[in-house]
């Protein structure tokens, strides 16, 4: 049985990521960042990098931390926690887990290091058992389009799953179209390619499949950070907001509503560092640990941030307030790496619980 209990260097790790953040990423300046032309916050991912939290599960022989992604998973949570519009999930997570797999030596250093940023090129809605895209592979050279890539804009090299296996593209040889995304912190883009010379770093499709299930389990930990930041916020706000002589949070029905929420947040605690162990661990229960987590910490993450905008009143629905940002994250994670009724439905095939 993995522990779940946070070590002294998760704890650490958390402290040092979250100051990083308080100090470089307000909720303001985030706020801001989605009125500009800019996808992202380049002075915070530098950060990051410098941080070293970009790398933590790359081998130090690779230039990286030599960790593991339960300790990626704790940044993943704070990350969510401050919405901090950064490609991490697309470069970080999916593009080096994706390297990792394929077992590529020559990108990994530059992705570790910064030099680069390294995005699998998948839509962001894909799960883990999903179709992926139709992309052609002829003569070292892909032709075919993606369409909502997540952190694509931010790319340097794509990394596309093609028939025969996946590809490194340099991203400059890529069309790349911005959407109007949801979720304003993290840009989606429609990738077209058009003879664009590729290398072959993988065969077959093992090495995205296992990126996006890596995906899934730590995208269930940034929900576990933004379902906590939402109670906070909520909790601050009804403990000094007075209404008829009172705090309106010693009103019982919100007592109740906040105490239901802390309930769902401590389950989807559980369910999401159990994911992050056995990923991290290459459990043999990951598969379903990863499926539980997904789903249902998109259910409390959607659940926590609709509770946080309704528990504000009136301001929780204005643009200068920021729990708009926490509920279009929110809506924007639970469709992305699958929904959770795709893995309600992957769940039950691998405990063989049968149709109703």
């Amino acid at each position: 049985m993995n522990d779940l209990l946070y070590s002294e260097i998760e704890n650490d790790l958390r402290a040092g990521v979250r100051g990083l953040l308080d100090d470089k990423c307000p909720w303001t300046d985030v706020l801001a960042g989605t009125e500009k032309d800019d996808p992202y916050d380049a002075a915070l991912w530098r950060a990051l990098v410098q941080m070293g939290v970009t790398a933590l599960p790359v081998p130090e022989d690779l230039g990286g931390g030599g960790a593991s992604w339960r300790e990626t998973a704790v940044v993943m949570e704070e990350l969510g926690r401050a919405v901090a519009p950064v490609p991490f999930l697309g470069a970080a997570v999916l593009g080096t887990a994706a390297l990792l797999a394929a077992g590529d030596r020559e990108l990994l250093p530059e992705a570790a290091a910064g030099d680069k940023v390294v995005v699998l090129a998948v839509p962001l809605g894909t799960a883990p058992d999903a179709p992926l895209p139709a992309v052609r592979a002829e003569g070292g050279a892909l032709t075919g389009g993606i369409a909502g890539v997540a952190d694509g804009l931010a790319a340097d090299v794509l990394l596309v799953p093609a028939a025969d296996g996946l590809y490194a593209v340099t991203a400059a040889d890529a069309g790349r179209t911005a959407l109007t995304s949801l979720d304003m912190t993290r840009r989606l883009c429609d990738v077209a390619l058009s003879g664009a010379p590729a290398r072959r770093i993988a065969d077959g499709d093992a090495a995205v499949r296992e990126a996006l299930a890596t995906g899934a389990a730590l995208l269930a930990s940034e929900q576990l950070g933004l379902a906590e930041r939402c109670l906070d916020t909520a909790l601050e706000y009804v403990k000094n907001r007075y209404q008829f002589g009172r705090p309106v949070g010693s009103y019982q029905a919100l007592k109740h509503r906040a105490a239901d929420l802390w309930t769902a947040i401590a389950q989807a605690r559980a369910v999401a560092r159990y994911a992050a162990a056995c990923t991290a661990a290459g459990d043999a229960d990951a598969p379903v640990a990863v499926a539980v987590a997904k789903s249902h910490c998109s259910g409390v993450v959607v659940k926590a941030a609709e509770d946080c905008v309704q528990m504000h009143g009136g301001i929780g629905f204005t643009w200068e307030h920021p729990a708009h940002l926490f509920l279009k994250r929110a809506k924007g994670s639970a469709l992305s790496l699958g929904t959770p009724d795709r893995h309600r439905a992957a769940l039950a095939g691998l405990v063989d619980l049968p149709p109703a």
